[in-house]
Protein backbone atom coordinates (compact mmCIF):
# COMPACT_ATOMS: atom_id res chain seq x y z
CA UNK A 1 0.00 0.00 0.00
CA UNK A 2 3.02 2.52 0.40
CA UNK A 3 4.32 1.85 -2.96
CA UNK A 4 0.80 2.67 -4.65
CA UNK A 5 0.53 5.79 -2.14
CA UNK A 6 4.03 6.83 -3.58
CA UNK A 7 2.87 6.25 -6.70
CA UNK A 8 0.12 8.20 -6.61
CA UNK A 9 1.46 11.02 -4.67
CA UNK A 10 3.89 11.49 -8.08
CA UNK A 11 0.66 12.29 -10.03
CA UNK A 12 -0.45 15.12 -7.57
CA UNK A 13 -1.29 18.16 -10.13
CA UNK A 14 -1.72 16.11 -13.06
CA UNK A 15 -5.66 14.89 -12.79
CA UNK A 16 -7.43 17.97 -12.45
CA UNK A 17 -10.40 17.17 -10.48
CA UNK A 18 -9.89 13.67 -10.43
CA UNK A 19 -8.40 12.24 -7.57
CA UNK A 20 -4.42 10.82 -7.31
CA UNK A 21 -4.96 7.04 -7.11
CA UNK A 22 -2.15 4.22 -7.12
CA UNK A 23 -2.59 0.70 -7.47
CA UNK A 24 -0.39 -2.96 -7.01
CA UNK A 25 -1.16 -6.36 -7.72
CA UNK A 26 0.15 -9.17 -5.73
CA UNK A 27 0.65 -12.15 -6.01
CA UNK A 28 2.17 -15.11 -4.15
CA UNK A 29 4.66 -12.61 -2.64
CA UNK A 30 5.44 -11.10 -5.98
CA UNK A 31 4.56 -7.71 -7.44
CA UNK A 32 3.03 -8.47 -11.03
CA UNK A 33 1.53 -4.96 -11.79
CA UNK A 34 1.48 -1.71 -10.66
CA UNK A 35 -0.55 1.63 -11.63
CA UNK A 36 -1.36 5.05 -10.93
CA UNK A 37 -4.10 7.32 -12.29
CA UNK A 38 -2.19 10.12 -14.59
CA UNK A 39 -5.19 11.93 -16.07
CA UNK A 40 -8.60 12.80 -16.04
CA UNK A 41 -10.60 10.46 -18.37
CA UNK A 42 -7.70 8.07 -19.40
CA UNK A 43 -7.38 4.86 -17.05
CA UNK A 44 -7.74 4.45 -13.48
CA UNK A 45 -4.95 3.00 -11.61
CA UNK A 46 -6.37 -0.49 -11.44
CA UNK A 47 -6.79 -0.52 -15.13
CA UNK A 48 -3.14 -0.18 -15.73
CA UNK A 49 -1.78 -2.26 -12.69
CA UNK A 50 -4.25 -5.50 -14.22
CA UNK A 51 -3.49 -5.06 -17.56
CA UNK A 52 0.58 -4.71 -16.52
CA UNK A 53 -0.36 -8.07 -14.02
CA UNK A 54 -2.55 -9.79 -17.65
CA UNK A 55 -3.58 -13.29 -16.37
CA UNK A 56 -1.58 -12.99 -13.44
CA UNK A 57 -4.02 -10.65 -11.75
CA UNK A 58 -6.68 -14.05 -11.41
CA UNK A 59 -6.12 -15.15 -7.35
CA UNK A 60 -4.34 -12.35 -6.79
CA UNK A 61 -4.27 -8.92 -4.24
CA UNK A 62 -5.06 -5.39 -5.29
CA UNK A 63 -3.53 -2.83 -3.17
CA UNK A 64 -5.34 0.38 -4.02
CA UNK A 65 -5.28 3.70 -2.42
CA UNK A 66 -8.99 4.68 -2.91
CA UNK A 67 -12.29 2.39 -3.39
CA UNK A 68 -12.43 1.21 -6.70
CA UNK A 69 -15.51 3.41 -8.55
CA UNK A 70 -18.54 1.92 -9.05
CA UNK A 71 -19.76 3.94 -11.49
CA UNK A 72 -19.48 4.77 -15.40
CA UNK A 73 -17.93 8.15 -16.18
CA UNK A 74 -15.44 9.02 -18.59
CA UNK A 75 -14.25 5.48 -18.16
CA UNK A 76 -15.87 2.17 -17.11
CA UNK A 77 -16.11 1.61 -13.21
CA UNK A 78 -12.78 -0.14 -12.03
CA UNK A 79 -14.99 -2.22 -9.86
CA UNK A 80 -16.24 -4.82 -12.61
CA UNK A 81 -12.80 -4.76 -14.13
CA UNK A 82 -11.58 -6.12 -10.76
CA UNK A 83 -14.33 -9.05 -11.18
CA UNK A 84 -13.83 -9.67 -14.63
CA UNK A 85 -9.68 -9.98 -14.06
CA UNK A 86 -11.04 -12.87 -10.72
CA UNK A 87 -8.69 -10.95 -8.42
CA UNK A 88 -9.27 -13.02 -4.89
CA UNK A 89 -8.91 -10.43 -2.52
CA UNK A 90 -9.05 -6.15 -2.62
CA UNK A 91 -7.50 -3.95 0.11
CA UNK A 92 -8.79 -0.30 0.21
CA UNK A 93 -7.08 2.27 1.87
CA UNK A 94 -9.72 4.67 2.19
CA UNK A 95 -13.97 4.76 1.07
CA UNK A 96 -13.96 7.31 -1.99
CA UNK A 97 -15.68 10.29 -0.31
CA UNK A 98 -17.93 10.77 -4.25
CA UNK A 99 -21.73 10.25 -3.22
CA UNK A 100 -21.58 8.02 -6.60
CA UNK A 101 -19.17 5.57 -5.21
CA UNK A 102 -19.20 6.31 -1.37
CA UNK A 103 -18.84 2.12 -0.34
CA UNK A 104 -20.84 1.40 -3.31
CA UNK A 105 -17.31 -0.77 -4.89
CA UNK A 106 -16.80 -2.04 -2.11
CA UNK A 107 -20.19 -3.37 -1.73
CA UNK A 108 -20.10 -4.73 -5.36
CA UNK A 109 -17.06 -6.46 -4.82
CA UNK A 110 -18.11 -8.58 -1.86
CA UNK A 111 -21.26 -9.06 -3.90
CA UNK A 112 -19.56 -10.77 -6.37
CA UNK A 113 -17.14 -12.74 -3.78
CA UNK A 114 -14.01 -11.03 -3.60
CA UNK A 115 -12.28 -10.26 -0.29
CA UNK A 116 -12.05 -6.36 0.98
CA UNK A 117 -10.59 -5.06 3.81
CA UNK A 118 -10.83 -1.30 3.99
CA UNK A 119 -8.24 1.10 6.24
CA UNK A 120 -5.08 0.35 5.54
CA UNK A 121 -2.90 3.50 5.75
CA UNK A 122 -6.44 5.46 5.55
CA UNK A 123 -5.28 8.67 6.94
CA UNK A 124 -2.31 9.18 4.62
CA UNK A 125 -4.93 8.17 1.56
CA UNK A 126 -7.25 10.65 2.83
CA UNK A 127 -4.41 13.42 3.48
CA UNK A 128 -3.17 12.59 0.13
CA UNK A 129 -6.33 13.76 -1.71
CA UNK A 130 -7.39 16.37 1.03
CA UNK A 131 -8.59 18.75 -2.33
CA UNK A 132 -10.34 15.93 -4.36
CA UNK A 133 -12.52 15.46 -0.58
CA UNK A 134 -13.62 18.71 -0.10
CA UNK A 135 -14.21 19.36 -3.68
CA UNK A 136 -16.11 16.26 -4.55
CA UNK A 137 -18.50 16.79 -1.62
CA UNK A 138 -18.85 20.58 -1.65
CA UNK A 139 -18.60 21.38 -5.25
CA UNK A 140 -15.71 24.13 -3.96
CA UNK A 141 -12.18 24.05 -4.46
CA UNK A 142 -9.49 23.37 -1.50
CA UNK A 143 -7.68 26.86 -0.84
CA UNK A 144 -3.63 26.95 0.38
CA UNK A 145 -2.93 29.89 1.85
CA UNK A 146 1.02 30.45 1.29
CA UNK A 147 3.29 32.82 2.40
CA UNK A 148 7.01 33.73 2.52
CA UNK A 149 7.47 36.11 6.02
CA UNK A 150 10.49 37.52 7.87
CA UNK A 151 11.13 35.85 11.48
CA UNK A 152 9.08 39.36 12.24
CA UNK A 153 6.35 38.69 10.02
CA UNK A 154 6.95 40.86 7.11
CA UNK A 155 6.22 40.12 3.75
CA UNK A 156 8.23 42.51 1.93
CA UNK A 157 10.46 45.94 2.57
CA UNK A 158 8.93 49.06 3.70
CA UNK A 159 9.18 50.12 0.32
CA UNK A 160 7.39 47.06 -0.76
CA UNK A 161 10.07 44.96 -2.27
CA UNK A 162 9.72 41.32 -1.78
CA UNK A 163 12.49 39.66 -3.90
CA UNK A 164 13.47 37.89 -2.08
CA UNK A 165 11.63 37.05 1.63
CA UNK A 166 12.97 32.98 1.09
CA UNK A 167 15.62 31.46 -0.44
CA UNK A 168 15.80 29.58 -3.83
CA UNK A 169 14.94 26.04 -2.17
CA UNK A 170 11.66 27.35 -0.53
CA UNK A 171 10.75 29.04 -3.88
CA UNK A 172 11.59 25.72 -6.00
CA UNK A 173 9.07 24.49 -3.54
CA UNK A 174 6.75 27.16 -4.04
CA UNK A 175 6.93 26.37 -7.71
CA UNK A 176 6.22 22.75 -7.03
CA UNK A 177 3.19 23.57 -5.08
CA UNK A 178 1.82 26.24 -8.23
CA UNK A 179 2.20 22.50 -10.00
CA UNK A 180 -0.21 20.65 -7.85
CA UNK A 181 -2.85 23.15 -7.96
CA UNK A 182 -5.38 23.40 -10.25
CA UNK A 183 -5.05 27.62 -9.78
CA UNK A 184 -3.75 30.07 -8.31
CA UNK A 185 -4.57 33.82 -6.68
CA UNK A 186 -3.73 36.68 -5.70
CA UNK A 187 -4.93 40.12 -5.41
CA UNK A 188 -4.57 43.26 -7.93
CA UNK A 189 -2.42 44.84 -5.19
CA UNK A 190 -0.13 42.56 -5.49
CA UNK A 191 -0.56 41.96 -9.60
CA UNK A 192 -0.21 45.96 -9.65
CA UNK A 193 3.19 45.83 -7.87
CA UNK A 194 5.06 43.08 -8.88
CA UNK A 195 3.38 42.11 -12.11
CA UNK A 196 3.74 38.68 -12.26
CA UNK A 197 3.61 35.83 -14.27
CA UNK A 198 2.59 33.50 -11.73
CA UNK A 199 3.64 30.56 -13.64
CA UNK A 200 5.56 26.79 -12.61
CA UNK A 201 8.79 27.11 -13.07
CA UNK A 202 10.93 24.54 -12.22
CA UNK A 203 13.59 22.22 -13.63
CA UNK A 204 11.64 20.04 -15.67
CA UNK A 205 8.53 21.14 -17.01
CA UNK A 206 5.51 21.75 -14.90
CA UNK A 207 1.99 22.14 -15.24
CA UNK A 208 0.56 26.43 -15.20
CA UNK A 209 -2.16 27.11 -12.95
CA UNK A 210 -5.05 29.16 -14.04
CA UNK A 211 -4.29 32.18 -13.30
CA UNK A 212 -6.89 34.51 -10.98
CA UNK A 213 -6.95 38.18 -9.67
CA UNK A 214 -9.47 39.64 -7.03
CA UNK A 215 -9.80 42.94 -8.56
CA UNK A 216 -13.00 45.11 -7.17
CA UNK A 217 -12.14 47.96 -10.23
CA UNK A 218 -10.87 45.89 -12.72
CA UNK A 219 -7.60 47.76 -12.27
CA UNK A 220 -5.32 45.59 -13.62
CA UNK A 221 -3.79 47.00 -17.07
CA UNK A 222 -4.01 45.00 -20.26
CA UNK A 223 -0.77 44.93 -21.03
CA UNK A 224 0.35 43.03 -17.52
CA UNK A 225 2.34 40.03 -18.04
CA UNK A 226 -0.52 37.48 -16.86
CA UNK A 227 -2.27 38.82 -20.15
CA UNK A 228 0.31 39.02 -22.61
CA UNK A 229 1.79 35.46 -21.37
CA UNK A 230 -0.62 32.74 -22.63
CA UNK A 231 0.72 29.79 -20.73
CA UNK A 232 -2.94 29.56 -18.66
CA UNK A 233 -6.35 31.14 -18.34
CA UNK A 234 -6.96 34.52 -16.41
CA UNK A 235 -9.70 35.18 -14.47
CA UNK A 236 -10.87 37.98 -12.92
CA UNK A 237 -12.87 38.36 -9.83
CA UNK A 238 -14.57 41.71 -9.95
CA UNK A 239 -17.82 43.70 -8.61
CA UNK A 240 -20.74 44.48 -10.62
CA UNK A 241 -19.94 48.18 -10.21
CA UNK A 242 -16.57 47.55 -12.18
CA UNK A 243 -16.03 49.42 -15.13
CA UNK A 244 -17.74 47.91 -18.33
CA UNK A 245 -15.27 49.75 -20.63
CA UNK A 246 -12.76 48.05 -18.51
CA UNK A 247 -13.93 44.96 -18.84
CA UNK A 248 -14.47 44.56 -21.82
CA UNK A 249 -10.42 45.38 -22.54
CA UNK A 250 -9.60 43.00 -20.63
CA UNK A 251 -11.87 40.58 -22.24
CA UNK A 252 -10.25 41.43 -25.55
CA UNK A 253 -6.98 40.38 -24.05
CA UNK A 254 -8.43 36.83 -22.96
CA UNK A 255 -9.43 37.73 -19.51
CA UNK A 256 -12.64 35.91 -18.24
CA UNK A 257 -14.59 38.58 -15.64
CA UNK A 258 -16.30 37.36 -13.30
CA UNK A 259 -18.95 39.54 -11.41
CA UNK A 260 -19.03 38.63 -7.74
CA UNK A 261 -21.57 41.22 -5.96
CA UNK A 262 -22.69 44.38 -6.19
CA UNK A 263 -19.66 45.93 -4.58
CA UNK A 264 -17.44 47.94 -3.31
CA UNK A 265 -15.43 44.10 -2.69
CA UNK A 266 -15.50 41.33 -4.08
CA UNK A 267 -17.91 38.72 -2.54
CA UNK A 268 -14.63 36.23 -2.13
CA UNK A 269 -17.36 33.53 -0.62
CA UNK A 270 -19.21 34.08 -3.81
CA UNK A 271 -16.15 33.87 -5.69
CA UNK A 272 -15.15 30.45 -4.36
CA UNK A 273 -17.66 29.00 -5.44
CA UNK A 274 -17.81 30.47 -8.95
CA UNK A 275 -14.43 28.77 -9.56
CA UNK A 276 -15.38 25.29 -7.97
CA UNK A 277 -17.95 25.64 -10.91
CA UNK A 278 -15.52 26.22 -13.34
CA UNK A 279 -13.77 22.91 -12.26
CA UNK A 280 -11.22 24.44 -10.22
CA UNK A 281 -10.68 21.42 -7.09
CA UNK A 282 -7.64 23.67 -5.79
CA UNK A 283 -6.42 27.13 -5.39
CA UNK A 284 -2.71 28.10 -4.03
CA UNK A 285 -3.07 31.76 -2.36
CA UNK A 286 -0.34 33.73 -2.98
CA UNK A 287 -1.84 37.26 -1.62
CA UNK A 288 -0.83 40.26 -0.05
CA UNK A 289 -2.46 41.17 3.94
CA UNK A 290 -4.89 42.20 2.72
CA UNK A 291 -6.34 39.69 0.57
CA UNK A 292 -4.98 36.82 3.37
CA UNK A 293 -6.89 38.52 6.04
CA UNK A 294 -9.87 38.19 4.33
CA UNK A 295 -9.84 34.90 3.10
CA UNK A 296 -8.85 33.93 6.86
CA UNK A 297 -11.40 36.22 8.26
CA UNK A 298 -14.19 34.49 5.98
CA UNK A 299 -13.40 31.58 6.83
CA UNK A 300 -12.25 30.53 3.34
CA UNK A 301 -8.58 29.19 3.53
CA UNK A 302 -8.80 25.37 4.28
CA UNK A 303 -4.86 24.97 4.92
CA UNK A 304 -1.62 27.41 5.60
CA UNK A 305 1.77 27.12 4.56
CA UNK A 306 4.30 29.23 5.79
CA UNK A 307 8.07 29.80 4.64
CA UNK A 308 9.81 31.68 7.81
CA UNK A 309 12.94 33.16 6.62
CA UNK A 310 15.62 33.67 9.46
CA UNK A 311 15.46 37.65 8.70
CA UNK A 312 13.96 40.72 10.48
CA UNK A 313 13.02 43.54 8.92
CA UNK A 314 10.99 46.02 10.96
CA UNK A 315 9.55 49.15 10.47
CA UNK A 316 6.17 49.65 8.46
CA UNK A 317 6.68 47.09 6.00
CA UNK A 318 3.48 44.91 4.51
CA UNK A 319 2.38 42.41 6.89
CA UNK A 320 1.18 38.60 6.36
CA UNK A 321 -2.16 39.06 7.39
CA UNK A 322 -3.72 42.69 7.67
CA UNK A 323 -7.32 42.40 8.94
CA UNK A 324 -9.24 44.00 11.96
CA UNK A 325 -7.72 41.53 14.20
CA UNK A 326 -9.49 39.72 17.34
CA UNK A 327 -10.21 41.12 20.87
CA UNK A 328 -8.81 38.14 23.00
CA UNK A 329 -5.79 35.90 22.09
CA UNK A 330 -8.59 32.83 22.83
CA UNK A 331 -10.49 34.48 19.93
CA UNK A 332 -7.35 33.51 17.73
CA UNK A 333 -7.59 31.11 15.15
CA UNK A 334 -5.68 28.06 15.39
CA UNK A 335 -3.73 25.31 13.76
CA UNK A 336 -4.29 21.60 13.74
CA UNK A 337 -2.52 19.01 12.59
CA UNK A 338 0.67 21.55 12.52
CA UNK A 339 3.72 19.90 10.46
CA UNK A 340 7.77 22.04 10.29
CA UNK A 341 10.35 21.04 7.80
CA UNK A 342 13.78 22.97 7.22
CA UNK A 343 13.69 23.87 3.44
CA UNK A 344 17.31 25.47 2.87
CA UNK A 345 17.90 28.22 5.53
CA UNK A 346 14.00 28.50 5.65
CA UNK A 347 11.27 26.88 7.96
CA UNK A 348 8.45 25.74 6.79
CA UNK A 349 5.31 25.73 8.77
CA UNK A 350 2.14 24.23 7.72
CA UNK A 351 -1.37 23.35 9.39
CA UNK A 352 -5.05 23.35 9.12
CA UNK A 353 -6.75 26.73 10.50
CA UNK A 354 -9.68 25.82 12.86
CA UNK A 355 -12.31 28.42 12.85
CA UNK A 356 -15.23 29.02 15.45
CA UNK A 357 -17.07 31.34 13.76
CA UNK A 358 -17.02 32.52 10.57
CA UNK A 359 -18.42 35.93 9.45
CA UNK A 360 -19.90 36.81 6.06
CA UNK A 361 -19.38 39.99 5.26
CA UNK A 362 -18.02 40.36 1.85
CA UNK A 363 -14.59 41.38 1.72
CA UNK A 364 -11.51 41.54 -1.03
CA UNK A 365 -9.30 43.35 -3.30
Amino acid sequence: MRLALDMASKAKGQTEINPVVGCVVVKEGRIVGLGAHLKRGEGHAEVHALQMAGREAEGATVYVTLEPCSHYGRTPPCCERIIEAKASRVVVACLDPNPKVAGRGVARLRESGIEVGVGLLEKESLAMNEAFNKYITTGLPFITLKTAMTLDGKIAAKTGDSRYVSGSEARERVHTMRHQHSGIMIGVETALADNPELTTRLSVPGLHPVRIVVDSQLRLPPDSRLLLDASAPVILLTTEGASQDKRAALEAKGASVIACGPGPRVDLAYGMKKLGERELGSVLLEGGGRLNGSMLELGLVDKIVLFIAPKLIGGQSPEAFTFGGFDRMADAVPLRHMTTEQIGDDLCVSGYPVYATVQTEQTGG
